[in-house]
């Protein structure tokens, strides 16, 4: 998407694969080792940008789920029964060990997702290390963190972990689990389920006790399987809507816990008097970061009708200047699309946008010829019935509407069934508070987008999913309050 008028060209920089070593085949985790699948099945894992098989995996089946369940149940014993302070130096342990071995998880995270080396090497992998140390702190604070005296911790978590952050939502899941004392039968993504299975070579670095975390890379059935166990206390998912209320029925009359995190169509609005570069950057940033399969993605842009031209033009001159392609590059701004089966999907709501007469636009952009790119794409004469306005794309596609006033901005900003994330862009303290107050979002960022830290708490409302996860609040999810 190279701007011909640039005075620079931008020479190759790619990150070296050397530093890590994937192996050709790699096993379920289950109490501390690595094992065949029972049925001795296996699938592979490509790399997005490539088409590149990296390895064969072992598929875990109900058989497996069963024989890790029963290990983190045995585990759990022990584990629980430690002193908190005692389980956060596993956590610290953990924490300083990815830290390490940072730069190798993010090469590896880059290859089998296609997110761009700068993303995992500069977002995900600081933030995956940060939530283990977060954790680690509150591990023997449990008695002061708002729950009352003396926390129980729930049992067995089951979790099951969506491809877009493969490593950070394993962290969001497993490190506010052990610091309160549970143990953990995790699913990876059947696209992305290399780190998870580096992350069990870390605990065994580390010196977990065996059982405290089973790594399960698996399809939709493991996942199932997992979340219908009689003998799991606790269910985390991240992932679609659809698949949210899959789970929500099968756990509905048991005891089990749940916290569910699901689809978005964040808002993010422009009002007239907001710094518009900065404004654009978090456009671009809101929705085009991860190739916008992010479930908090700025995915429609409310603009002031006063400002709207201005808006469009810098924002389609910022995006002529956006670098697609290697995602080991460590120029590239957009990294390949996930799987092909997601490719269809926003190839398909994107075909619909247009018969639906909405208007598409996309700067000048060479694809490369293997694996699966979309280039950037924005829709303007977008009206609030337009399927591209309605639906999560989870690609890097952005709806574009326009609103008089503030109350108008409110309610088009709440006319969605999601409820995930919003933006505000204005001057005045007063109206980011106004407005803030009046959104039925979970996380609202005022003139920055896409700002995650640990000791805050994400989630969301209405088909968005429940429940909290980072700071305080996630503990919450693993605790018998």
């Amino acid at each position: 998407m190279e701007n011909t008028t640039s005075l620079f060209e931008y020479a190759p920089a790619p990150e070296s694969r050397s530093v890590v070593d994937i192996a050709p085949s790699y096993g379920l985790f289950i109490d501390g080792e690595f094992t065949e699948a029972a049925d001795g099945k296996v699938f592979k894992t490509v790399s997005p940008s490539s088409e590149e098989v990296l390895s064969e995996i072992a598929r875990a089946g109900t058989e497996d789920v069963d024989r890790a369940v029963r290990a983190a149940r045995k585990a759990f014993e022990k584990w629980s029964a430690l002193p908190g302070s005692e389980r956060a130096k596993y956590l610290f342990r953990i924490a300083r060990i990815i830290q390490e071995r940072s730069r190798e998880l993010a090469v590896l995270e880059t290859l089998d997702n296609g997110k761009p080396i700068k993303e995992t090497r500069d977002a995900d992998l600081p933030l995956v290390a940060a939530h283990f140390f977060y954790y680690a702190g509150w591990a023997d604070k449990l008695d002061h963190a708002g729950f009352g005296r003396n926390p129980l911790p729930l049992g067995v978590a089951g979790q099951v972990i969506p491809w877009n952050f493969p490593l950070l939502m394993l962290a969001w899941k497993i490190a506010p689990a052990l610091a309160t004392g549970n143990t953990v039968v995790l699913k990876p993504a059947e696209t992305t389920p290399l780190s998870a299975l580096f992350f069990a070579d870390i605990c065994r670095q580390a010196g977990l006790p065996k059982g405290v975390v089973n790594i399960l890379p698996g399809y939709g059935d493991a996942g199932a399987a997992l979340v219908a166990h009689p003998d799991v206390n606790k269910v985390a998912f991240t992932g679609s809507t659809a698949v949210g209320k899959e789970i929500a029925k099968t756990v509905a009359g048991t005891r089990k816990k749940l916290t569910l995190e699901l689809g978005g169509k964040g808002a993010n609005i422009v009002f007239d008097d907001a710094p518009i570069d900065q404004a654009v950057e978090g456009i671009v940033s809101g929705i085009f970061f991860n190739q916008g399969q992010v479930c908090c993605a700025g995915s429609r842009l409310l603009v002031q009708e006063s400002i709207q031209d201005e808006v469009l033009d810098s924002l389609k001159r910022r995006l002529s200047t956006l670098r697609l392609g290697d995602p080991m590059d460590k120029n590239t701004d957009i990294g390949a699309i996930n799987s092909a089966e997601q490719l269809a999907r926003i190839t398909s709501l994107v075909e619909r946008g247009e018969a639906e007469g909405a208007e598409r636009w996309s700067p000048e952009c060479e694809l490369p010829t293997s694996g699966y790119w979309f280039a950037p794409t924005l829709f303007t004469n977008v009206t609030q019935a337009h399927t591209v306005a309605r639906d999560e794309i989870f690609g890097p596609v952005l709806s574009v509407l326009t609103f008089r006033t503030p109350d108008e901005a409110v309610a088009k900003a709440n006319n969605t069934p999601y409820g995930l994330s919003a933006g505000i862009w204005t001057e005045k303290g007063s109206r980011i508070l106004a407005v803030a107050s009046k959104l039925r979002a979970g996380v609202i960022w005022s003139n920055t987008f896409n700002k995650f830290d640990p000791t805050s708490p994400f989630g969301g409302y209405k088909e968005s999913g429940f429940g909290r996860e980072g700071g305080r609040h996630g503990l919450e999810a693993y605790l018998d309050v």
